[in-house]
């Protein structure tokens, strides 16, 4: 999938929390239910594309965090894989990968960044993390929030934001069978377990 680094760093912040005295590497559980949905709310019509194929990773460098610490050193990236993206219709499928995402010589969307804050939030946290989301080939900086909560021996993430096409020099189609708002709404939702030999996340 190319180098590892991606799109929510703010999930490192939250491991941090309950991470050991040494730095920590996680990743995204592949195996597991995953969801990345892209929602468009045109005018005209409302439609989405979902895949499961979201991968990445968060180091932790870290002893102890707590809200309100610097997690110097801290860092994750994370990558969805657009050539998987479904949106129920076949022929809006093709367009939407070949013409307007061009998947063949932009295959995924990236977020690289580091954590910047994070703070408790009832059953999980909050945490919020700066850095370069990428689709289309064209990087564009952007703060993240996410939230956590314990999931077995890791732990559940959800982040939502929008990006706008015009940004990232994605054309927005005009043909009758696709109407695509200029603002996407991005949602995802994920489960990350340690590397191997890490410790579980319980606190």
């Amino acid at each position: 999938m190319g180098p590892r680094a991606g799109p929510l760093t703010a999930v490192a912040a939250a491991l941090a929390l309950v991470a050991p005295c040494r730095a920590q590497e996680f990743h995204v559980d592949t195996g597991a239910e995953n969801r990345v949905t892209f929602l468009s709310r045109a005018s005209i019509e409302e439609f989405e594309g979902v895949t499961n194929r979201i991968d990445g990773y968060v180091l932790l460098d870290g002893d102890g965090v707590r809200p309100g610490t610097e997690f110097a050193g801290s860092r994750l990236y994370f990558e969805v894989d657009l050539a998987s993206l479904d949106t129920g219709i076949g022929l809006r499928n093709r367009h939407m990968r070949d013409n307007y995402l061009e998947v063949e010589e932009h295959p995924y969307a990236t977020f690289d960044g580091t954590v910047d804050a994070i703070a408790e939030d009832g059953a999980g946290f909050r945490v919020t993390s700066a850095g370069t989301f990428t689709v289309h080939g064209v990087e564009q900086p952007r703060s993240l929030e996410c939230g956590i909560r314990s999931d077995g021996d890791g732990w559940r993430v959800a982040c939502s934001f929008q990006v706008n096409l015009t940004d990232h020099d994605i054309e927005i189609p005009k043909i009758m069978f696709l109407k695509l708002a200029e603002d996407i709404g991005l949602e995802l939702d994920f489960r990350l377990r340690p590397a191997s030999g890490d410790q579980e996340l319980h606190p």
